[in-house]
């Protein structure tokens, strides 16, 4: 049977932030980090979530929050299809609203990643449609400042250089090596070359340190940079090329398993001589794009 399909993306330019939603779904997630803060919640459905190597169950009326980096993926468990709604918040957004909020100036971390039953989701909720309906500005920030110091009171922790725990330099030097060369075209033994280790060690390592293969790890820098690209305005098919994609349909298939909407939705957002340079709806758009 298909469904009804609804993804919808904002950009609010006074908050900076990103409103993104996601209904009629019933795809599957990958296992992949995002490079900005994610706090969402689900109208209806019920997935089951897997972050960090610890799984939970979703369900409407539960918090989602995810720290830049946490690895997660999710797929559907009973017979509806997911109604999902999210703030995406970029890690310097972030930083400097919570030192406005606190005056703590350390990394922002969310304790956990699914708060059951919570009251905050109502606040988010309302937060979330201003964004959508382009609400106007003072009500909206002062609803986004309420809902971040509630949040950062009840669910956050702080960071500094001196509590990050110390790592596998091999782990890091590939990660590393997968940032700088992620146009190109590597392999498994590159890496070891790199690293001096065999093939089985050095991928059961990697996952059991950062929670996701070394090649998801690759793919999920690709496609955030590739997102990085498209704001600028590149076209697809030369995003595709630049960010290491054999060819545009293989990026576009990546692109909407992991961030739920094609690079051509992504990108209308940012245009500016777009009819509706603050956001894009589609429905029912298969692959196209």
């Amino acid at each position: 049977m298909k469904h009804h399909e609804e993804r919808i993306v904002r950009y609010d330019s006074e908050l900076k932030i990103e409103a993104l939603r996601l209904r009629g779904i019933i795809q599957k997630f990958p296992n992949h980090f995002h490079e900005h803060y994610v706090i969402g919640f689900i109208e209806s459905g019920q997935r089951k979530l897997s972050c960090k190597n610890r799984e939970y169950r979703v369900e409407p009326g539960d918090l989602l929050l995810f720290n830049p980096y946490d690895n997660h993926f999710c797929e559907q468990i009973d017979e509806k299809p997911l109604d999902y709604r999210c703030l995406n918040i970029k890690p310097e957004i972030m930083r400097e609203v919570v030192f406005e909020i606190t005056g703590k100036p350390d990394k922002l971390i969310f304790k956990q990643p699914v708060v059951s039953r919570c009251e905050q989701v109502k606040g988010l909720q309302e937060l979330h449609q201003m964004v959508m309906q382009e609400a106007g500005e003072f009500n909206k920030e002062e609803a986004f400042l309420f809902l971040l110091e509630q949040l950062v009171e009840e669910y956050g922790n702080w960071e500094t250089d001196g509590d990050q725990p110390e790592s596998d330099g091999n782990i890091e030097m590939i990660c590393a090596y997968l940032e700088a060369h992620y146009q190109e075209r590597i392999t498994l033994a590159d890496l070891c070359a790199l690293t001096g280790c065999g093939k089985y060690y050095l991928v059961r390592a990697f996952t059991r340190t950062k929670g996701i293969t070394p090649y998801r790890y690759l793919e999920t820098v690709r496609i955030n940079q590739a997102k990085q690209l498209l704001e600028k305005g590149l076209e697809p098919l030369e995003t595709a090329y630049q960010t290491g994609f054999s060819d545009q349909s293989h990026f576009t298939n990546f692109f909407k398993q992991f961030i739920g909407i094609t690079p051509k939705q992504y990108q209308k957002i940012f245009i500016s001589n777009d009819p509706q340079p603050q956001g894009f709806r589609s429905r029912d758009e298969g692959s196209k794009n």
